[in-house]
């Protein structure tokens, strides 16, 4: 590509990454990229699904790898049988090669990275729909929260660490003639200011959420000029993949190494995770999953970027109407079964009950609120299906059938859930237990996927007591509250915050604890043992270089 092209590049894009990086400034509401479906071409939409089932059972050709095998055992949640799509076999020595011969990638401005990063931005834009069915069909969400996840919010969460990186690699100048008067003469002296990238990136995804937790990461390690191996879950590759394959044909289209990024799949008899992050060429790591796994990874000494397991609570004190209430906290507890790292999983109720404008609610009478609007969700008969989603992996289930009454009163399980669409979907609707603050045991640890506890505590005070020692403990991305009394808000912010806890308070309506804006919502603190970083603040670019000074005296 001439310097022309390249020039043309920068100049498409320019006001975009200008916008995006005011921004990051502002912290107020701003898209490129709207996140209804009805945004974007109709035809887009009509050929996405026949786009896809062309995939099925077919060779995933567009990363356009020799490969001498193809691996892949991708599974719906919604058929219940296997997509068929294999993947290049990865060779980690290969891969290893194939990153630090891409290394000249770190030599190239910012202005240029950034151009193509954002155009790699703009052609997945242009597949929206066929990465919305690949995430349905391997993460078990619906198609609209696949849409919006996959699609516009995860753009936006990569268009979010491209400006955050562009920003904090422009804070210095280039150059600089630098002048010390020392009295009868100056000294002069000519000072150069480099990023040096720190080296080749891994990226580990997870199975529920392939593109929104990997992009962020992908395309910090990208702007700020390191090469990035990308490692997803083997049993949600497919939406990933195709971000990938777009951006590589950006790469080559501008006379790049497409190698700059790659795609490394595995099976999970066969796993190459640890095989990687301990090979001494990477040298950052970013991860989305379990603790224990995110654990080993921050232990390799190599710099880490984790988001890991946690106990999300909602703390309830008081409220003008329980219905309300009732019905968010059930929305975003029932929101994709329960399979998000921001789903609340226990809620705090004092034993005196709550201060309602309608008067005084008992424990057992929130509790059977909240039960009454989960089950009002899973038998809507246009919302649950749609809000449930899929189960991911089959281990969700058999970890809620087999954990008894996990120590507390079952008040609403077994719930069946109708998807006329899909017969055979993997479905469980959330199972409510009512227990007691004593039972640690059970809520104050993580179940992951569609379990609720209600916990009775001793008073208000302590249910923000236990709320803040489970986030220092094992971790916490939100914390839900609702409060009437201003003084008692502030305390509860005050203790969550500390406990490096964001609050989302007296949260109706639209607004849900489970949503974190780019350019606005911070995600994750990176304070607590639910991770060490937090996309998209400073550091979470600025880790991924390393600032060098040099002087000359002429």
């Amino acid at each position: 590509m001439s310097s022309t092209d390249k020039m043309d590049l920068m100049s498409k894009h320019r006001e975009l990454l200008n916008q995006a990086v005011e921004a990051l400034s502002t912290r107020a509401f701003w898209t490129p990229f709207p996140e209804h479906p009805k945004a974007y071409p109709a035809e887009a939409a009509d050929t996405a699904q026949a786009a896809f089932g062309k995939m099925l059972s077919e060779r995933f050709n567009e990363l356009q790898v020799e490969a001498s095998d193809w691996i892949g055992e991708e599974v719906s949640p919604y058929w219940q049988t296997g997509l068929g799509i294999s993947y290049p076999a990865p060779n980690t020595d290969e891969l290893i090669a194939r990153a630090e011969a891409a290394s000249a990638w770190g030599s190239v401005s910012a202005d240029e990275r950034a151009a193509i990063l954002i155009e790699s931005l703009k052609r997945v834009e242009a597949r929206y729909f066929e990465i919305a069915y690949a995430t349905m069909h391997t993460t078990g969400q619906s198609f609209l929260m696949a849409f919006q996840a996959s699609g516009p919010h995860a753009n936006d969460r990569a268009l979010e660490a491209i400006a955050m990186g562009y920003s904090e690699l422009k804070r210095f100048p280039d150059s600089v003639e630098w002048v010390k008067p020392m009295g009868k003469f100056d000294l002069h002296l000519h000072k150069t200011f480099t990023a040096i990238p720190k080296g080749t990136a891994l990226v580990i995804g997870c199975s529920t959420f392939p593109t929104w937790n990997t992009v962020p990461g992908m395309y910090a390690s990208l702007i700020t000029g390191n090469p990035v191996i990308v490692k997803p879950h083997p049993k949600a590759i497919l939406p990933i993949a195709i971000v990938i394959a777009e951006l590589r044909n950006v790469l080559r289209e501008n006379g790049h190494d497409a190698n700059i990024v790659q795609l490394a799949v595995d099976t999970l008899k066969n796993p190459i995770t640890k095989e990687l992050a301990a090979n001494n060429a990477i040298k950052l790591i970013d991860y989305t999953g379990g603790s224990v796994f995110g654990e080993y990874i921050e232990s390799l000494g190599k710099t880490t970027f984790t988001e890991k397991s946690g106990v999300n609570s909602v703390i309830l004190d008081s409220a003008a109407d329980i219905h309300s209430v009732a019905q968010n906290i059930a929305f975003a507890t029932s929101l994709y079964s329960g399979q998000m790292c921001t789903a609340p999983q226990n809620v705090f109720v004092p034993a005196e009950g709550i201060k309602t404008d309608n008067g005084m609610l008992s424990f057992d009478e929130v509790a059977d609120a909240i039960a009454q609007a989960v089950k009002g969700i899973v038998e809507h008969p246009k919302m649950g299906a749609g809000t449930l989603g899929s189960i991911q992996n089959d281990q969700t289930i058999k970890r809620i059938q087999s954990g008894g009454d996990f120590g507390g009163e079952r008040i609403l399980a077994d719930l069946p859930v109708v998807n006329p669409e899909f017969e055979h979907a993997r479905t469980c609707a959330p199972t409510l237990i009512k227990t007691d603050e004593a039972n640690r045991d059970a809520y104050g640890n993580e179940f992951f996927g569609p379990i609720v506890f209600v916990v009775k505590t001793a008073s208000r005070e302590r249910s923000v007591e236990l709320a803040a020692e489970l986030a220092m403990v094992k971790g916490a991305i939100t914390c839900s509250a609702y409060c009437t009394d201003p003084d008692f808000q502030k305390r509860i912010v005050s203790k969550m915050n500390r406990a490096f806890t964001p609050v989302s308070m007296n949260f109706s309506g639209a607004a849900f604890v489970n949503q974190h804006a780019a350019f606005s919502d911070l995600h994750v603190t990176g304070g607590n043992p639910a991770g060490n970083a937090s996309f998209t603040n400073p550091e979470y670019v600025n880790k991924r270089f390393v600032w060098i000074g040099n002087r000359f005296m002429n």
